[in-house]
This record gives C-alpha cells, structure tokens and sequence, in this order.
C-alpha cells in the first residue's frame, strides 16, 4: 500500500515524523499508526527513518519500486536453480523487496513527490512481484491451478478496494487478514520452511508450499469478505 494520491507536502523539502505520519494516514483511510501494534509502528517508523536517508541521497521513489519488482522477479529464478540455497535467497529477495515496498511510498511523502501515477505504478509493480512469486512457487512444486487461484485472489482483493474508491469510498475500508503483509509473511515463511523439509525428506517441499499457497488463498477469501462488508457498509 504505497503512496498514492496528491497532497500538500512541500516539493523539496523533507517532512519531520509528525508531518509524515499525517500524510502518511491521510493516504491510508485515515489509519495512524500510532495507534497500531508495535510491529506496525515499528515498520511505519523503520520506513521513514530509512526513507529519510533515501530522501537525502535525491533517490525517487519510482527508483525505489522499479528496485523492489526486480527483486521480486529474481525470486523465480533463484529458485529454478533448485535446492534449498536456492529458495533461503527468495526469501531474503521477498523480504527485501516487501521493504522496498514500504520505502517508495515513505520516500514519496518524505519528499513532498507523492503523485497519483507513483501510485499506479506501485500497485502495478505489487501485482507483478506477486505474480512472481506464485510462479516460484508453481516452479517448485505447487499445482498450477492452485496458483493461478491465488494470484487472482489477491488481485480480487485489491480490485475491489481500487473500484471501491473510485465510486467514492473516502477510507480504507477494512484492514483485511488478506492484505500485502499477509501475503509477504506466507511467502517468506514458506520459502524458509521448505528448504528445512527438504533437509528432512525432499518431497516435501513441493507438499510445503502447495500448504502455504492453499494458506495464502484462504486468507484472500477471507479478506474479500471482510472487504465487501466494508465496501457495501460504505458505499450503500
């Protein structure tokens, strides 16, 4: 969930944390985050220190995203090289580029250069890396049906919300069990899990990740359903 659409943040300069965080909720249906868990204000905070530095070197954000697809398409092919070596580098790639993720949209409000198309391309760029990693996942092992379903789940999941704002939803709506954190913490587990299955018994990596996919579906599912009730709530 990048940064999507224009906002008053001063071209040139870089925001203090307070100014960030009251661009930063605005762009996300009002959401503050410090108001959230500690994991979250923890990965909001990590975000704008890191995007802080980012701003000071003049790297833009589309910089940042174009970085963060290619890591997600280097996760299929690391893994087609095989073995567990293989699929420990897609998960440090995923994690990678899930921060790359948070980091366009930080140095985007940091820098005052939040615009609408820095939002297409990052949502674009998120599907892609998606895409991406469920082909790893088929390349290792999942049922191509399994992925395919899951890939337009997530898709699904996001569309709804897209078209949901367009036809003036003005929040967020929900924040779903099915969201991009979830997806990344599937992924990433599941790439960690199975190179240890197949220390164990190698025919259970494949069995590995089909678990993790047929996770990461039902989540998506489940958070659809919590994202119609919103969108119906607040659209009716």
């Amino acid at each position: 969930m990048g940064a999507a659409r224009d906002t008053t943040a001063r071209p040139g300069a870089l925001l203090g944390w307070d100014e960030y965080v009251a661009v930063w909720s605005g762009l996300h249906g009002g959401f503050d985050p410090r108001t959230a868990s500690a994991v979250v204000r923890g990965w909001v905070r990590g975000a704008y220190r890191i995007g802080l530095v980012l701003g000071r070197k003049r790297i833009a954000p589309l910089t940042v995203t174009v970085a963060g697809l290619m890591l997600c398409l280097a996760v299929p092919v690391v893994i087609g090289f095989g073995g567990p070596a293989g699929m420990v580098a897609g998960a440090l790639l995923v994690l990678l580029a899930a921060m790359a993720d948070g980091l366009d949209g930080a140095v985007a409000v940091i820098t005052g250069r939040v615009t609408k198309a820095g939002y297409v391309y990052d949502s674009v760029a998120d599907r892609l890396g998606e895409a991406a990693w469920l082909t790893a996942f088929w390349l290792a092992g999942v049922p191509a049906w399994l992925a395919v379903a899951t890939g337009a789940a997530s898709w699904l999941h996001e569309y709804l919300r897209a078209r949901a704002t367009g036809a003036g939803m003005t929040e967020i709506g929900a924040v779903t069990v099915g969201e991009r954190p979830a997806r990344v913490s599937v992924a990433v587990t599941a790439l960690i899990l199975a190179p240890i299955a197949a220390l164990l018994v190698p025919a259970w990596v494949a069995g590995v990740l089909t678990a993790a996919a047929a996770v990461w579906l039902l989540l998506q599912v489940i958070g659809l359903a919590q994202l119609t009730v919103a969108v119906h709530a607040a659209l009716r």
